[in-house]
């Protein structure tokens, strides 16, 4: 069904873009209005998107169809707007201690896991580059997105269409009622809020399980000797073209002001990339944003159980770049079509 009202998305970030994406290719109309602030967690993420994750060396839930599915997303809108936004690499994961060599051996002789391990090229990094005591592997498919250009050009393509707005949706301006959303003299069929750590301090949202963390991101300057992969050792380096760099992250809970991060916090990155990059490097930038993290579930979304007119797609976490195609499609079968959630991912089942 095609809505008769457009539907208001409140936030631009990788789960809002990726709504209006998926209203987009059925036809369905929307405005998504968001802020624009210069520095967001979206906007600064590295865009990994990896099968084996975590310290425990997991892999990463639904990776196959998630990596599929997000795979022709990308591909399909980059024929769309005319550039590249997701790079296919491998990642390597290199190896931090003993107790993590062990834990690998009996991961990596899993089925599910053994699938995403591949033939390993010796040696699996240059050792007057990065430091690899321990070892690791190389794992795929993999890559990652550059978040900033493809919100960039997200934004530049529905400015076009005149369904972007930069502004802000107060919460005592959105009007609600059953049978509608009203927002700036405008009725919607529903408001859909995609706005990150942020929706916790909201107070029709206050009462979900957010459990979001501060994170800092760093810019390099660093000859890697031309490597191209994605390095990870209890944080990841994702070269880019033009030379440079990004590390991180931090991770930090509670915090208190969002873009300040605690310098102990930054001071104890650098030192876990001077322990895994043995080549000289710069810090150039450091950008500093919150990621939402709900707590016992994979993302939240769904209709808000007391507002049948609000919805809300929310806690990607890290990953955000990997799972937003298959959520933004998910919800907007629900919206549109009446099809249920998934209770991994539900809003209501707490």
């Amino acid at each position: 069904m095609k809505p008769a009202r457009p539907i208001l998305i409140i936030g631009g970030g990788l789960a809002g873009t990726a709504l209006a994406w998926r209203l987009h290719e059925r036809g369905a109309p929307f405005l998504l209005v968001d802020r624009d602030a210069p520095v967001t967690a979206s906007k600064i993420a590295a865009g990994l998107v990896t099968p084996i994750t975590g310290m425990r060396l997991t892999l990463s839930w639904r990776y196959s169809a998630f990596h599929a599915e997000a795979l022709r997303f990308y591909r399909d809108k980059e024929a769309l707007l005319g550039g590249v936004f997701f790079y296919e690499t491998p990642v390597v994961r290199l190896l931090r201690s003993e107790k993590e060599v062990h834990r690998w051996q009996e991961r990596r002789a899993q089925p599910e896991i053994a699938s995403f391990i591949h033939a390993t090229r010796e040696p699996l990094v240059n050792d007057t580059v990065f430091a690899n005591p321990h070892g690791g592997f190389e794992q795929r498919p993999a890559g990652w997105l550059d978040t900033a250009a493809w919100l960039q050009a997200s934004r530049d393509f529905f400015t076009r269409q005149g369904a972007w707005l930069t502004g802000e949706v107060a919460a005592d301006a959105l009007q609600v009622n059953a049978g509608s959303a009203s927002w700036d003299g405008r009725e919607y069929e529903s408001a859909v809020f995609c706005t990150g750590w942020e929706a916790a301090r909201h107070p029709w949202f206050d009462w979900a399980p957010f459990k979001s963390a501060r994170g800092t991101i760093l810019t390099l300057r660093a000859d890697l000797g031309g490597e191209r992969r994605v390095i990870s050792s209890g944080c990841w380096v994702v070269p880019r073209a033009d030379g440079s760099a990004r590390a991180g992250p931090t991770y930090e809970i509670p915090f208190t002001a969002p873009h300040t991060p605690a310098r102990e916090a930054v001071a104890g990155l650098e030192a876990k990339l001077r322990a895994m990059v043995r080549a000289d490097f710069q810090v150039i930038e450091e950008q500093t944003a919150v990621r939402p993290i709900v707590h016992g579930h994979e993302a939240l979304l769904g209709l808000h159980p007391g507002r049948p007119r609000v919805a809300i797609l929310n806690g990607l976490g890290s990953k955000g770049v990997l799972r937003s195609p298959w959520l933004a499609r998910h919800l907007v079968e629900h919206l549109l079509d009446g099809a249920p959630l998934e209770p991994a991912v539900d809003l209501t089942a707490q």
